[in-house]
């Protein structure tokens, strides 16, 4: 049986909205700066007895002997800071004033708190376990079974997180062994890395509280691994499913990998008690991708490729006030770009494809321009390494003879690889226009007979032949031309950019990333060397 969660958002004027969900996690997710730790504090402060805050400025710092304190003061100090005025005062004199910025940012120095409960806790635990012993013995019964105390849970959670560090309790102390080192050398929990005391610090939060409490924490991810933060916060939702988790982040992999949370954007913050929220439903991008745009401020510029490609090496740096995204094939590009601009949360951003011209006819380039997709003006990205300016450019920094060795490479190009690879270039050019014109035609999936005459009149509209021919002649046409642009435009070869080098010195594997270098460093003008072969458009420039 599920359970309902209460939670509450400001609406447009500010005003405390209840929420309901069955899901026991909530992200809140934006970029720096849209006020998602004062969204948090604001959250807090509707039920300042029902929701404990672990805000992002924490301690990590605590005593080698934890002090050891009755589980109801160890409690009241850290869900109050105190243990003598009431609820909400002590809620008050923890955090500061509410009215007041550092209320926010105060920072957080209650590990020692935060042990001493859950000590306290599994000690209480324990003596329960004793008392109910002793009742069964004198009324002859069979003892209970031993409780599994908070701090064995603590410890269940830890090994899974951290199986190369065993943790250990004796005498308040907590201790780290290495389960590889034979002499089994202890040493003080204190000495653990950041990231190992700041997991110790959230496991003994999540378990020191008490029942149906929401748990807001301000940066999950804080010094926690990407490997280990995600793992460890959901293995305490299911250690705790009577509480509520909202997490205040700007992570995307640590929203995206929580499936089955609630999240919400936060896209900007105007003050007082006015946020802009949007919940994220369901799209047609990955909610990973979805989250890392919703995240970014820049207009979106999809490529083909993956994150270390040319495409988006060189994209970046032409294209600097763009967030560049790399999809791997066209088809992704076109399909994103599609989805991103038809999304409505996204309607306050711009996105753009840029795609390799590859055997598309100029039909199909400007039908692709009305979805904000655009190719550049050679075959492929791997062409814009061996265009005439940049060649003559690292020719002459590297003390050769500009107008020789490009004639060398333009001889080399067009006579040796392009002419003796003619018809394969045809044959896949015709193919690729095959595939386009087909694609035009709607194809009813759920209707059989629909689908075979939709099929054969797409296949009656084409004319092989003529395609063929067209193509031959095109292609032809180029190879005798004489026309060096014209070749990088329409021959599609990825490997020419690394056969070249050694006209200029250069080892041939090494050319492309010996240019890359030279445009980071700026050695030379990639704007000036290669603009003319990006689209000629406002939409998006340089």
């Amino acid at each position: 049986m599920s359970t309902d969660f209460t939670y509450w958002l400001p609406d447009e004027a500010g005003i405390p909205t209840n929420q309901i969900t069955t899901s026991n996690s909530i992200i809140f997710i934006g970029a720096n700066g849209t006020g998602k730790s004062r969204l948090g504090a604001w959250i807090e402060q509707q039920k300042p007895t029902q929701v404990h805050r672990i805000g992002a400025q924490r301690s990590l710092n605590f005593a080698d002997n934890i002090p050891l304190k009755s589980y109801h003061e160890a409690e009241e100090m850290v869900l109050f800071g105190n243990a003598a005025h009431s609820a909400r005062e002590r809620k008050i004199f923890k955090f500061g004033d509410p009215k007041e910025d550092g209320y926010v940012t105060h920072l957080f120095d209650d590990f020692n708190n935060v042990l001493s409960a859950l000590i306290a806790k599994s000690n209480n635990q324990n003596t329960d376990f004793v008392k109910a012993c002793r009742l069964a013995e004198e009324k002859g019964e069979s003892h209970p079974h031993t409780p599994e105390t908070d701090v064995d849970k603590l410890f269940i959670i830890w090994n899974d997180i951290f199986p190369q560090r065993i943790l250990k309790y004796e005498d308040a102390k907590f201790f780290a062994v290495d389960p590889q080192d034979e002499r089994d050398l202890k040493y003080s929990a204190t000495k653990m890395s950041d990231g190992e005391r700041s997991a110790l610090y959230f496991i003994a939060q999540v378990l020191c509280v008490p029942p149906e409490k929401t748990l807001l924490i301000d940066e999950p991810e804080l010094h926690l691994h990407k490997s280990l933060m995600n793992r460890l916060w959901l293995s305490l939702e299911r250690f705790r499913p009577d509480c509520l988790f909202i997490y205040i982040t700007h992570d995307t992999q640590f929203a995206a990998l929580h499936l089955n949370s609630v999240k919400y954007w936060v896209k900007n913050y105007s003050g007082g008690d006015i946020w802009d929220i949007t919940k994220i439903e369901s799209q047609d991008l990955p909610e990973d991708l979805l989250l890392d745009l919703l995240g970014n401020r820049k207009n979106v510029l999809f490529v083909e490729g993956t994150s270390g490609s040319y495409d988006t090496q060189l994209y970046t740096l032409l294209y600097k006030d763009y967030y560049i995204v790399p999809c791997g094939s066209c088809t992704q590009v076109i399909a994103r770009t599609k989805a991103f601009n038809s999304t409505e949360m996204l309607h306050h951003y711009k996105a753009y494809g840029l795609i390799d011209r590859d055997y598309r006819s100029d039909y199909e380039i400007e039908a692709y321009k009305k979805d904000n997709i655009f190719t550049i003006e050679v075959a492929e990205v791997e062409n814009l390494f061996i265009t005439e300016d940049l060649v003559k450019s690292i020719a002459r920094l590297h003390g050769a003879d500009e107008n020789d060795v490009f004639q060398k490479i333009k001889a080399y190009i067009v006579e040796d690889r392009f002419v003796k690879q003619i018809n394969s270039q045809v044959c896949q050019a015709v193919v690729s226009e095959i595939k386009y014109r087909l694609s035009a035609f709607e194809i009813d999936k759920k209707n059989e007979a629909n689908a075979k005459t939709s099929l054969a009149m797409g296949l009656d509209g084409i004319d092989f032949e003529a395609i063929k021919q067209e193509t031959g002649a095109r292609f032809n046409a180029v190879a005798t031309g004489g026309d060096y642009t014209q070749v990088i435009r329409t021959f599609n070869e990825k490997g020419l950019s690394k056969s070249i080098g050694h006209f200029m010195s250069i080892i041939d594997k090494d050319y492309c990333e010996t240019v890359i270098g030279m445009m980071r460093n700026g050695v030379i003008d990639i704007e000036e060397l290669l603009g003319k072969y990006l689209p000629d458009t406002a939409l998006i420039p340089r």
